[in-house]
């Protein structure tokens, strides 16, 4: 079993930076691949990027596309969501999720989920 916390969320100015983290007990965090999912009020929960296991391969959705990078550590069990030129519509709850499958963009691909970390932009 893999338990996710997230951290780094807050309220950012438009065009400004923000680094999430997802820290993950366990010492099989290597074998999962993760992902990032946002969820605004009112709209589905949506795929913003996924990382393999050994962090060779990426995936992005297009609205975040050259803004965002995701990456991870798995020496410290943790993955990163770097998110550069955040705007307004980026405003949302940020969540990591984990599974022992491929990477996805389908939030029932994946058994772990962490908490969810706030993210604000005002413009």
């Amino acid at each position: 079993q893999v338990q996710l916390v997230e951290s780094g969320g807050g309220l950012v100015q438009a065009g400004g930076s923000l680094r999430l983290s997802c820290a993950a007990s366990g010492r099989t965090f290597r074998n999962y691949a993760m992902g990032w999912f946002r969820q605004a009020p009112g709209k589905e929960r949506e795929f913003v990027a996924g990382i393999n296991w050994s962090g060779g391969s990426t995936y992005y959705a297009d609205s975040v596309k050259g803004r965002f990078t995701i990456s991870r550590d798995n020496a410290k069990n943790t993955v990163y969501l770097q998110m550069n030129s955040l705007k307004p519509e980026d405003t949302a709850a940020y969540s990591c999720a984990a599974t022992l499958g491929i990477t996805q963009n389908s939030p029932r691909a994946y058994e772990y989920w962490g908490q969810g970390t706030q993210v604000t932009v005002s413009s």
